[in-house]
């Protein structure tokens, strides 16, 4: 391969790679181990004019558009496209993967970047503010087991979607993982 095609092929995989915030239950390195089998580079980033909300009968957040709110979080950065259809699967129909605007902590650079949005903008279980530390403390857990499970159901030629995994996972422990 002469010098100028490994340049095109490298700029060719820079540009297939993707930047992905994270807000919820992938803030922590051992989900995002679980599912994409590494613990990608990230940086602390900030998502204005969005509010992460709980969600009744839910252990994860969703967030959604609200002015003058923000969010803080991660931006997971060279994502693969196969490691963004994991994510997509595991994020399931119950959100919409957007391009958002973040600005990098400790600094003035901002970027587009990938971001799961709640699909239902009227959805009336969404209430009050999710906790990532009453997260880790009470549900991590028993998550990263239901993640396990999901990845191992993923393997499989008929995979079930990562609801009805974690609906699955809260059922047969008589729903104790979903109360706080």
């Amino acid at each position: 391969m002469s010098i100028s095609s490994s340049v095109v092929a490298t700029q060719s995989q820079a540009r297939s790679l993707h930047n992905v915030f994270v807000y919820g239950s992938l803030l922590a390195d051992d989900v995002v181990r679980v599912l994409l089998k590494r613990i990608p580079s990230s940086s602390t980033a900030i998502l204005h004019d969005f509010y992460r909300f709980s969600i009744k009968g839910r252990v994860y957040p969703a967030i959604l558009p609200v002015e003058k709110k923000k969010i803080t979080g991660r931006v997971l950065q060279g994502i693969t496209a196969l490691e963004l259809d994991v994510l997509d699967t595991f994020e399931d129909d119950e959100y919409e993967r957007s391009d958002v605007e973040v600005f990098f902590m400790g600094s003035s650079e901002k970027s587009r970047v990938h971001a799961y949005i709640w699909s239902n903008k009227n959805d009336p279980n969404l209430y009050g503010d999710w906790d990532f530390e009453e997260w880790k403390r009470v549900h991590m857990n028993d998550f990263i087991k239901m993640t396990t499970g999901f990845m191992e159901e993923l393997e499989l030629p008929e995979s079930k979607p990562r609801v009805a995994t974690y609906e699955s996972f809260f059922q047969q422990d008589g729903g104790k993982s979903l109360e706080s």
